[in-house]
């Protein structure tokens, strides 16, 4: 009889960790700083919303947690510094960077405004672009290595009607993963982004709440939203050491909705 292999299941536990999270006042961000809270990391969660980020905080606290409420515009880098210094400060290096923070100004393409285009593409691309090379600079100079999981969308590689500057965002935000992927590769950074379909939030549910967004459902293969958790495992994935040969990677989480 050969020895017998040990097989160990993965537990996820991301103690001794320390997250960054934009975007965390509402939604999806809100929950990646839930769920890396509950697997042991401390958390900074970063936002506009001051106000929303100090009840979170509670939240976290209130289930055993670590986190710190701290200001962040991503579309000015006097303000990434600021909030990179004030993480590290209170609650050590970053080792994880969600990068979730983004918007949309919805509008069919020939009524975009140069205001529109370039309000999406401060937050979505040159901000992100700028909080993670923020996160990278850190973690090389550490020496430690890192996790950055960039949060795009099923549309940077479907057509998503009436939202072309939103797609082309997304799409950038692909190639700025995968690129990063490759030139941070020898510093063990682990760069990977997250494109999920529709997610039911507080910023969507009065949408798909009417007859268009019930149509809208009706025609995906599973003909339903998915919801918050179902990015849970993706997430932990992705920021936990059993992602550690994981990096360059766009993952779909979207049900089959981009089929």
């Amino acid at each position: 009889m050969g020895e017998t292999t040990e097989v160990r299941l993965p537990d996820y536990d991301l103690s001794g960790k320390v997250a960054l999270v934009t975007g965390a006042t509402s939604g999806l961000g809100r929950r990646f700083a839930l769920v890396l809270a509950k697997a042991g990391a401390k958390v900074a969660i970063t936002g506009r919303r001051v106000e929303r980020l100090t009840v979170l905080q509670s939240e976290i606290e209130a289930m055993g947690g670590t986190a710190a409420a701290i200001a962040l515009d991503v579309t000015d880098p006097a303000s990434i510094t600021a909030c990179m210094a004030e993480t590290e400060g209170t609650l050590g290096p970053v080792d994880i960077l969600i990068n979730n923070a983004g918007m949309n100004v919805q509008a069919l393409p020939a009524e975009v405004t140069p205001e529109g285009f370039d309000t999406m593409f401060d937050t979505n691309v040159r901000g992100a672009f700028f909080m993670a090379q923020a996160a990278g600079r850190s973690m090389m100079a550490r020496g430690a290595g890192g996790r950055i999981v960039n949060i795009a969308s099923i549309g940077a590689h479907t057509v998503l009607p009436g939202l072309t500057i939103y797609c082309m965002t997304k799409a950038a935000v692909g190639m700025m993963t995968r690129s990063l992927a490759k030139e941070w590769a020898r510093h063990q950074i682990n760069v990977n982004a997250m494109c999920p379909g529709f997610i039911e939030t507080e910023l969507n549910s009065d949408w798909f709440g009417t007859e268009g967004g019930q149509k809208q459902i009706k025609s995906w293969p599973r003909r339903r939203l998915g919801v918050e958790e179902d990015l849970d495992g993706t997430l932990l994935l992705l920021t936990s050491d059993h992602g550690r040969f994981i990096t360059g990677s766009l993952f779909t989480v979207d049900d089959g909705q981009s089929l």
